[in-house]
């Protein structure tokens, strides 16, 4: 099969951003007087989108919908003002892009993390690279619900099986498997090569220029 498309994760897959999530966070947290995490941590509670993450992140005293809706808009205008301040590409990304986009490979970025936060980073990280860039923009089509994934299909006239899901999580590799695409780990993210391989990835790779290799 030769492949035309991939669709990536982005946190964990295309940048690390966990310090400045986390930073904002704990900014919510302190303000609040309770107890902030670890990056460590954090890499553990993301994946699921930014409400899930205050959720996790929450005293189990203070996990009410009303308190985390409240810390979810509070930590989403922290995070606002500095989502692009620490996060940086990871090595070999922006290589791996470019050589992408020579092969005339199409491109788009699926996360749940949500939408305007999405494009903005993957168009002040990444500019002009991307097809699409899609995030959260309602929970019931949070990953791993393939809709938006196959959206993008239909955009790019391919048949899923024609498209690599390239992500980091267990999240991703489901994503991936709903979506009858090819699921792709990478091992420099937030989870591990035995949780990839687990939740249906049928390739795990260690560095990005491995992915020109499948290519």
């Amino acid at each position: 099969m030769k492949f035309k498309g991939i669709i990536f994760d982005l946190d964990g897959t295309l940048v690390n951003s966990l310090e400045d999530i986390s930073d904002a966070m704990n900014k919510v947290l302190q303000g609040l007087n309770f107890s902030t995490h670890t990056y460590d941590t954090y890499q553990y509670f993301i994946g699921s989108g930014l409400r899930n993450l205050v959720s996790k992140a929450l005293p189990a005293t203070n996990n009410s919908d009303e308190e985390i809706e409240i810390c979810f808009e509070r930590m989403i205008n922290e995070y606002r003002e500095i989502c692009t301040l620490k996060t940086k590409p990871y090595e070999g990304i922006v290589e791996l892009l470019e050589n992408l986009t020579s092969k005339n490979i199409k491109m788009a970025v699926f996360s749940n993390k949500a939408d305007e936060l999405t494009k903005k980073i993957a168009l002040e990280i990444f500019p002009n690279q991307f097809d699409t860039a899609v995030g959260l923009s309602t929970e019931a089509l949070k990953k791993p619900n393939p809709f938006e994934a196959l959206e993008i299909s239909k955009k790019w006239n391919l048949k899923p099986e024609e498209i690599l899901f390239v992500g980091d999580s267990d999240i991703d590799m489901q994503t991936a498997v709903n979506a009858k695409m090819f699921p792709v780990g990478v091992t420099w993210g937030y989870r591990t090569e035995e949780e990839l391989k687990n939740s249906g990835a049928k390739l795990v790779v260690n560095t990005a220029s491995e992915l020109i290799e499948i290519l």
